[in-house]
């Protein structure tokens, strides 16, 4: 079968599996099984495609049409411009966490240290790192398999600056960093079954499960992270968008300044961030 042809078919099998954004997949799908670009399918539409690469294909397609993230079908996700490796052990980096790592690189100065609670991939870790010069990082998880998938992230860009460590919150961390970032879980443990299907039987359940509160992470976090920092050091959390007054409470409370609320691209609020004051 020829190239665009099998694009097409692969269109009609994920509408008919009412996946939304239907085209995008099919092709990210058969330009993973392709090794090709999205060049391919205008200047090279004819280009036949061999049974072998047929086969896999429509298995890719069989996946996804049972709403298996498109990520943990071709095993990697751009973020900042990166690629990462994801698996169903680590949450896939989303476009919204961006925001957060923006927002700290204001803050990142040349030579400090960072410390990522709840590191996951390493995504938010291995990107400040990147587009920094000589700063290092601390990446604390509870799961073994994430920090897995994390140092192989950090060996693949080839970042020796980070290291990664398993860790119930804080309780294997030492010594005290300029920058605290955590993109922790925070969805409401009733809420996590209307997620849609991508996320709710895909992700790992721990990296969502925010508690009852939502805020059970960020309220553990804000209670130890000053044993932690030095004085003046920034604090950036990434929230859901119904938690940003709760948040900038708890770090208001706790004796942070200069408490704020940040909005992503679309207008939602997505960081809360703040400066740690004490001694």
């Amino acid at each position: 079968m020829r190239y665009k042809e099998l694009y097409e078919l692969g269109c009609l099998k994920l509408k008919a599996a009412d996946i939304s954004d239907y085209k995008t997949d099919s092709r990210l799908l058969l330009e993973a099984v392709m090794n090709t670009s999205v060049n391919d399918l205008f200047v090279r539409p004819d280009m036949e495609v061999s049974e072998e690469s047929e086969r896999k294909y429509n298995e890719y397609l069989m996946l996804r049409s049972k709403h298996t993230p498109l990520q943990h079908i071709t095993g990697k996700q751009e973020f900042m411009g990166l690629e990462f490796k994801v698996s169903p052990d680590v949450l896939v980096p989303r476009q919204d966490t961006e925001n957060l790592v923006e927002e700290v690189l204001k803050d990142l100065h040349d030579g400090m240290s960072v410390l990522d609670m709840c590191t996951g991939s390493g995504c938010i870790l291995l990107s400040l790192l990147h587009y920094s010069n000589d700063c290092t990082g601390v990446g604390a998880d509870i799961s073994e398999k994430a920090l897995n998938i994390a140092k192989e992230n950090a060996k693949n860009l080839s970042i020796e600056s980070a290291t990664f460590i398993k860790s119930d919150l804080f309780e294997n961390v030492s010594g005290k960093f300029d920058i605290l970032v955590s993109n922790p879980p925070y969805i409401r443990t009733c809420e996590i079954e209307n997620l849609m299907p991508e996320v709710r039987d895909h992700d790992p359940f721990i990296a969502l499960n925010g508690h009852e509160s939502g805020v059970y992470f960020y309220e553990k976090i804000i209670d130890r992270a000053g044993e932690f920092l030095k004085r003046g050091s920034l604090v950036a959390f990434e929230i859901g968008n119904d938690e940003g007054s709760e948040v900038k409470s708890l770090m208001e409370n706790a004796g942070y300044k200069n408490v704020e609320i940040i909005k992503d691209y679309g207008g939602k609020d997505r960081i809360v961030k703040g400066y740690f004051a004490k001694d």
